[in-house]
């Protein structure tokens, strides 16, 4: 089988249709559909029996980090990935990653672009990325979308490299980042793979713009996880954690000034190629 698809679910049923319908309608590729849902009290299960190539497995976890190992290793898939539930892939996404993978036999972690869209699915903005850069990673933040990324499981899930529980909003981000120190291999396939929809109800923007106790409390620990990544797995010369602190902002600004960069040189590439190829055709 060439693909595992794992979605975790929690009350989304207005949602999951149209990630169920994105996988279904994916040809030139096998693939399974995992739904991971921890106990939805909404339509979520009678949504998803009408799509035959989905299974459904309903049981509590501790989270989504739990959910989606879970799924994790009920994979089959020679690459995994995880599709959130408000999610979606583009027409023809899982063709082009195994044609890319196919071509790229060294990676082990393969991303691509993805599109940003409303709560009613309608497109607000491209994010195109560039080859893999593990300051900009660590030292700025995740760059690298989750709905747009696959996991060789040979080398990272079958060895035992599952998602840290602890983390509740940066778990692609630690991940990639102990990935990465594992040595595991990272390819940018400059294609756009999914669609991200950004919406209030999402865990990263659910505590957005309120003040009360428990809103601040999460945003509070959604600041301190990137934080433990750079930590962690980044620098900190000094014995004096201010000092590292004061390095953690001069690098995070550095690598900013540097993703945006990146983000431009290869957006023009990207789009150059594009504008040659169907003046080729024009022609």
């Amino acid at each position: 089988m060439d693909f595992t698809i794992v979605t975790p679910s929690y009350n989304y049923g207005h949602y999951i249709g149209e990630c169920l319908q994105s996988v279904a309608d994916q040809e030139g590729v096998s693939f399974e559909h995992l739904i991971m849902d921890a106990g939805s009290k909404d339509d979520t299960a009678e949504v998803v029996v009408r799509f035959p190539h989905a299974s459904f497995f309903q049981e509590p976890d501790k989270g989504m980090s739990d959910g989606i190992n879970k799924g994790f290793r009920r994979a089959n898939g020679k690459w995994v990935m995880w599709l959130n539930a408000d999610d979606r892939l583009k027409p023809g996404a899982l063709k082009a990653v195994k044609e890319f993978a196919d071509r790229h036999s060294e990676a082990d972690v393969i991303y691509g672009c993805w599109n940003f869209i409303d709560a009613q699915g309608n497109f607000i903005r491209r994010m195109t990325l560039f080859p893999f850069d593990r300051g900009i990673l660590i030292q700025y933040g995740c760059y690298i979308g989750s709905t747009a990324c696959f996991y060789r499981r040979r080398t990272t899930i079958d060895e035992g490299h599952l998602l840290d529980v602890d983390f509740g909003f940066c778990m692609d981000g630690e991940y990639y980042a102990r990935l990465d120190s594992l040595g595991k291999r990272f390819a940018y396939c400059p294609k756009v793979l999914a669609d991200f929809r950004l919406h209030g109800e999402s865990i990263s923007q659910q505590s957005m713009g309120k003040r009360d106790m428990k809103s601040v409390l999460r945003m509070q620990r959604q600041a301190a996880e990137p934080r433990t990544i750079r930590r962690i797995y980044g620098m900190a010369p000094f014995r004096s954690e201010h000092l590292n602190c004061i390095l953690d902002a001069v690098l995070f600004y550095f690598f900013r000034l540097k993703k945006c960069f990146l983000k431009g040189l290869f957006r023009f590439v990207i789009n150059y190629y594009e504008v040659f190829v169907i003046g080729l055709v024009v022609f």
